[in-house]
């Protein structure tokens, strides 16, 4: 497929994207029975995940997000800013971040030592994308929807300077 002179290449369909998020969604509602856990969203690539993520639990839960900036185009800065923090008080709350792509491990540290200062009861990380040969991670991701190859992708709120989020499959960008 080709839009706005990008070429893509389907890696993973949105039956398989669906399929993955109820078992997702499944596993984390078995993890947090009785409980009420918060779900923090990063943005902006995670709002479609979490969307479809929370509409398939079976557990009471709480919304909020954050938003952080790494990449400009397809270059990552090495540096994570923070452009919008949650607004809900986490203190002794189990918390589970979702993100839509952990590739070098940055944000994903960044934001751990973050919402750590605040004391929660714990903190869970899923991801709806790992890039294994890439990451170097410090902390274990608790639950990884697909590992995918080390390309640029985007679709299903992943983005290209802000193109291409609205698709439902996941696509690697060619150059």
């Amino acid at each position: 497929m080709e839009i706005n002179n990008k070429n893509l290449i389907k890696i993973i369909d949105e039956n398989a994207i669906q399929d993955r998020v109820k078992e997702i969604a499944t596993e984390l509602s078995n993890s947090f029975v009785k409980k009420k856990p918060i779900f923090i969203g990063v943005l902006n690539g995670s709002f479609i995940f979490v969307s479809d993520l929370v509409r398939n639990l079976s557990i009471d839960c709480e919304i909020d997000f954050i938003k952080v900036s790494s990449y400009k185009g397809q270059n990552s800065m090495g540096t994570v800013k923070l452009l919008k923090d949650i607004s809900a008080d986490i203190t002794n709350r189990h918390v589970v971040i979702v993100e839509d792509i952990i590739d070098s491990g940055l944000t994903i540290e960044f934001l751990v030592k973050r919402l750590n200062g605040a004391s929660p009861k714990s903190i869970s990380i899923v991801t709806l994308l790992l890039k294994p040969d890439i990451a170097k991670l410090s902390i274990p991701i608790d639950i990884i929807g697909f590992e995918i190859a080390p390309d640029y992708v985007v679709g299903y709120g992943l983005d290209y300077d802000q193109n291409f989020r609205h698709l439902p499959e996941v696509y690697r960008l060619e150059k």
